[in-house]
């Protein structure tokens, strides 16, 4: 069953503001993890460290048996949330 509440965000660094990731989220909490399968458009080396000035952002974790990086909170923020 596909999902209707899709949509596409962009995350950026927090520390330096580059774009890290374009990615396809679901639902409408808070970003806690992205599913490696979801990413559209990854602007990092896949080291899940910014390009630009190095810092970790997310750590690799197995969810329900797919790739997902989860986030560490506060190194990101993101656009094209909704606000509800």
């Amino acid at each position: 069953m596909a999902r209707k509440d899709i949509r596409t965000i962009s995350i950026f660094c927090a520390k330096c503001k580059t774009l890290l990731y374009k990615y396809r989220k679901g639902g409408r909490g808070g970003l806690v993890k992205c599913v490696v399968d979801r990413i559209a458009e990854d602007r990092t080396r896949g080291d899940m460290q910014c390009p630009k000035c190095g810092q970790a952002f997310a750590r690799f974790v197995m969810y329900g048996g797919q790739a997902a990086h989860k986030i560490i909170q506060g190194k990101v923020f993101t656009k094209g949330m909704s606000r509800r």
